[in-house]
Formats: C-alpha cells, structure tokens, sequence
C-alpha cells in the first residue's frame, strides 16, 4: 500500500485514487441511511465500503502472509476493521460498524496520497526516459529516410532539424548550432557546437541543421546508461529501509501477540467489561502499527534522488545518498578530473630573432600530420595563423617529428630529440625549460632551417578544471577531514596540479591497484571514503570506495558502470551538492523516525487512559504517515 509497484504504476496510482472515492462515498451513504433508521440498506452499503476500500489492503496482507509466512501493516488494519464490525453487529451498536468503516476509508486515503506522492518522485526520476525521440533521420544514398533508433548502426549519418531533439549520441560532421544540455548535463546555458564537437542523446538542436555520425551503438548512449542506472536505483532498498523492513515483520508479530493479550486480560486483570476490552485492543492495532516508520525513509530518499537528478547528479540508489552524507574523505584521480584531460599550449617563449607566431607556425606545420595530443594541442593553438603543411614528415615515438616546410626542415620533439640537429641549446632557454617541467609542464623544443637552429620551447599543460580548487575549498568547509590526489604521473606534474587546487596529501606514479589499496588505507582511518575518477584505470578504487563518484561526459563506460554516483556535467562542485543532500537527507529522515515513533507513543498512551476512540486512533495514526511522507518530499525543492 505505502510502495506501489513501479510496473503499471499510473494505472495503480488512479485505482487507489478511485477506491478511496467510492469507499467514502458508501461510507457516507450507510451512515446516512443507518441515522435514518434504514438497517437493511445500511448493512449492504457499509460492508460494500468495507470491500472496496479495504480489497488491496487485504489481499497484499493475505499474500505476505501465505506466501512469505509474515504479518504486515496491511493485514492488522483489516483485522481492525472486521474486528470493530464484528464487536458492533454483536453488541448491536452499529456504530462500531461506521468506525471500522472509517479506519478502511482513511488508510485507503492515505494509500491513495503516498502512491500519489510515489508516484510524483518517480516521474521526476524518470523524465530523462521521453527525452530521446522514437525515429531518426539518416541520410541513404543521400536521401532522408526515417529509422526507428533501435535500428541506428556505428557509422550511420543523420541530420537533426532546428528545434529537434538529438536521437543518439554522435559526432558532428557538418553545420554549426546551440545545444541545450540542462536535462543531461545540468549546464543552465546553450553550449555552441560545430564540426568535430560530441553531442549527446536528449539534448535539444537550436537553430542550425547538424549533420551528425553516429560512433556508438544507441543502446550505449549517455542518455540510456542514465536510464539504465535510475531503473536501478529504484530496485535497490538502502541499507536503513532494509532494517526498518526487517524490523517491521518482527514488529508486526509483537503487535499480535500484545493485542490477543490485550483482549483477553484487562477483564481479568483491571475489571474491563468485554466489549471496552475488545475495542481497546482493536484500537491498540490500529495505532501501534509502523505506518509512518515504514514511510520514514524511502520517499525521503527518493526524493533526494530526484533532487538531485535535476541538478546533473545521478545516484544508482539510496543507499548511496545515505553514504555521501557521511563520508569523512575523498581521494580525487588527476587527469581527466581534476584537469580536464586535454592538453593545451600553456606558454611559448621564444629566442630573440623569432616571435609566438613564427614559433607556432613551424610546430604546426609538421605536427598538423601527427595524432599525439600535444601535437594536437600545438595544432589547435596555431588555428588562427597562415599554417603550411610541411612533407617528408617523419614521426619518432616518444622523442618528437621532423619535416620540411617552406623548403626549410622543421624538428619539434624533447630536449634530447632536437639536439641531434642542433650544435647546442641557448643556456637561458634550457634553464626556463626546466623552470617548467618542475611545475609539471611538458616542453617541446622547436627548430628550424637546414643548419638548424633554435626558434623556441613551447610548455605544454592539462588545463586543472576551473572549478576545482573552489571546490576542494568547499569539501574542507563542509568538514571533510583529509582529501587526497590518486594519479600515476609523475611527482613534478602531480604536485603542481595538487598545489593549484589546494590539496596537500598527493600519491603519484600510482598503478590501478596502488590506487585500489590507497582508498583502503584510508578506510582503516577514516571509515567512509569517497573516490573520484573518470578512467578505466580508476574503476577499482571507485569499485572500493565507500562511494564512487564518475566524471559522467569524459568518464569511461568502466568507470560509469562501476560507480555509485554519475556527475553528468563533469561539474565537480556538483560533489559538495551531493553531500549536502545527503546530509540533509539523513537529517530528514531521523526527525520522520522521531515524528513516527513519538506518534505511535502518543496514541499508545492515550488508548490506555481511554483518551480516543478508535476513528481518532485511526487519524492520528494515517495523519502521522501522511505528515512523514510529505515531509521526506521536501528534498524534491
């Protein structure tokens, strides 16, 4: 009654809806006739209320209870009810027959609101599932033909319309347009996109027509490994919703057995008549049931779930949510994290008789042919100048490239590399040289002319993301106690990246599994530790982690499948978000416990001291179950 099944879930949600409606509509119509005397029409509207109300009620308890051999809420409701309408058709005080009826119609009312509000956290959730459309456009022998997308094969042309959704995930081949990303990525603004640039299933096609290659299969798009993960979360129970599902079929029992005591020692033990004993055990039913514990905690959890899916934050499941809030250390991995993983020019200095431009220039006209990425990175970075291709190009791996352009020879390549043809390097430009690799750069020496000479070094940097350091800055203000760098460069790069951010502990020229037994060693020291990453090699140590978090756009398939939260924008300051949901969540789901507990206390008490009847019983017992749900749907604001 409190989770409804995610299968046919509108259809539930509605039937609920439409049986609490009928069910206060006989209600009504018996207490009216029973008030005007009419017996015989009284007693077939009521019972009819009983049937209707209270079906899904009983047969869910009646299944538990033959199939699993366990008592449930559900099932003492019933009892209650029946119990109530029994007490009253023998003592001929009918009205017992209206409280019972009363007790079905508000718990099928709450049902019918906590399936609504289930319901409205899993839609959330779900969203990202209609933002695909069901057919692409593909380019045949150059004509437009349209395909469902389940038949989009690797290599596929497609051409998406202004205003379209993208179909599949690919690489742009032609055109130039705006792309809005806020439902997979989170990103608030348009981000531009020409030839070249990835685009991702989902995200919506502004004013230019793209022509668009597919290079993965559909089923391996972002947008489906994003579907793929919430159809999870939502299968997986946290560790606490666990406990409190064991604890209520235990609960469940006790509450038997104290109410057959209760209906059969009071006239012994305190002088109860039967009839004030019977009602007060039924009573005692109705209010010590877990109700409102048992809805402590999942719409709480969802709801954070969705909150933050919303914001680019995937959590596979609540579980993860429950450790995010908890964890007292992070170990981040460098590249691809911290840095974004692409290199770029990060400064050329040049001998006297050259500038920036000429320097560039000569670079790019041999590295153009080469697809290292600081060759790359040196292409890039010349885009705007008057670059000629060079010929004869010869590339030595690992060393560097030579070429001649503009019947000049060209060598670009490390120290060691140009000196082969160069009588010696400027001492000054050396000692500049070395400046850099201490800090962690990488520097390509240029030359250039048939008695080569040396035009110049250009550093070579991983841009460390924009936001890193801010958000390293926050995890220390949000109270993490030791926060780490994981990376297999060496110490000169690691440290230079580790002091731009503002981390102090570093672990460098690490393998896979020299991260997997760092994140251990912290483990044995701090419990709870959350690891960041985005490469295959890093999927052990986020498969340890007490919490692995997964660059969602640069991250690897691995390292995706094998984390338990996705930041979808590759936005790291989205990490100090997650942990404050988390927090927070935990925090709402500890005052829903004390809320529900100190419900059942209340109404336990004033049972005993003859304080309530058995409709306010009912009352304060479905109104406590209501105020916790809707109080765990806060996090969804």
């Amino acid at each position: 009654m409190l989770y409804p099944q995610r299968l046919g879930q509108f259809t539930r949600e509605h039937a609920d809806t439409v049986a609490a409606l009928l069910c206060g509509l006989l209600l009504f119509l018996g207490w009216f006739a029973l008030h005007l005397g009419w017996l015989g029409l009284a007693l077939l509207l009521l019972p009819a209320a009983y049937v209707i109300g209270g079906y899904e009620s009983a047969r869910e308890g009646l299944t538990t209870l033959f199939k699993e051999k366990e008592l449930d809420v559900d099932l003492l409701m019933i009892v209650a009810a029946i119990g109530a309408a029994s007490l009253g058709l023998w003592r001929r005080e009918y009205h017992l027959i209206i409280d019972g009826a009363i007790l079905i119609l508000i718990f099928a009312i709450s049902g019918a609101l906590e399936g609504y509000a289930m319901a409205r956290t899993e839609r959330s959730i779900k969203s990202l599932m209609s933002l695909t459309p069901d057919t692409a456009r593909v380019l045949l022998q150059g004509k437009e033909e349209e395909i469902p997308i389940s038949q989009l094969k690797v290599g596929d042309e497609i051409i998406v319309k202004p205003g379209e959704l993208i179909p599949t995930d690919g690489i742009i081949l032609s055109g130039y347009s705006t792309l809005n990303q806020a439902a997979i990525t989170g990103e608030s603004l348009p981000i531009e996109k020409t030839v070249g640039a990835e685009v991702f299933a989902g995200t919506l096609n502004g004013y230019g027509a793209l022509q668009i290659k597919v290079h993965k299969p559909a089923q391996s798009s972002l947008i489906q490994r994003v579907i793929r993960l919430v159809e999870q979360a939502q299968t997986e129970a946290p560790p606490s919703q666990e406990f409190i599902d064991r604890f209520e079929k235990g609960y469940a029992k006790v509450i038997v057995v104290a109410g057959i005591l209760l209906a059969t020692l009071p006239p012994f033990l305190w002088d109860w008549d039967w009839e004030t004993t019977i009602y007060r055990a039924l009573t005692f039913l109705v209010v010590a049931s877990p109700c409102a514990l048992m809805a402590a905690i999942m719409p709480t959890l969802l709801s954070g779930i969705a909150n933050g899916a919303r914001q680019g934050i995937l959590f596979k499941n609540g579980a993860q949510l429950e450790k995010i809030g908890k964890v007292r250390a992070i170990a981040f991995d460098k590249t691809g994290t911290l840095t974004t993983g692409q290199v770029q020019v990060f400064q050329v200095i040049v001998v006297s008789e050259y500038t920036q431009q000429d320097v560039l220039k000569a670079a790019a006209s041999v590295e153009s042919y080469s697809e290292h990425p600081i060759g790359r990175a040196i292409v890039q970075a010349a885009g705007d100048l008057d670059v000629v291709g060079a010929i004869q190009v010869q590339a030595i791996p690992g060393q560097g490239i030579v070429g001649i352009a503009q019947e000049q020879q060209v060598i670009v390549g490390n120290a060691i590399f140009v000196q082969q043809y160069v009588t010696n390097l400027p001492e000054e430009l050396r000692k500049m040289a070395q400046s850099l690799e201490q800090e962690g750069k990488t520097v390509v020496w240029v030359a250039q002319g048939n008695i080569a000479e040396v035009m110049g070094v250009i550093a070579i940097a991983d841009e460390v993301r924009s936001q890193a350091a801010a958000t390293i800055t926050r995890l220390k203000q949000l109270g993490i106690e030791q926060i780490v760098m994981l990376t297999g460069d060496n110490q000169e790069t690691a440290h230079s990246v580790a002091k731009a951010v503002g981390i102090d502990r570093v672990y460098a020229q690490l393998l896979p599994e020299d991260k997997l037994d760092v994140i251990r060693r912290l483990q044995q020291e701090y419990q709870t530790v959350a690891m960041v990453g985005d490469g295959i090699n890093d999927a052990p140590a986020l498969a340890q982690a007490s919490v692995g978090i997964a660059m969602g756009v640069s991250g690897s398939d691995v390292a995706l499948e094998t984390a338990d939260i996705v930041l979808m924008a590759d936005k790291l300051e989205k990490i100090a978000v997650a942990m404050h949901l988390g927090r927070r969540s935990q925090a709402i789901v500890k005052q829903n416990i004390v809320v529900a507990l100190g419900f059942i206390m209340l109404l336990l008490v004033g049972n005993f001291l003859g304080n309530i009847n058995l409709p306010i019983g009912v009352i304060g017992h479905e109104g406590s179950t209501v105020l916790v749900t809707l109080s765990g749907l806060r996090l969804l604001k």
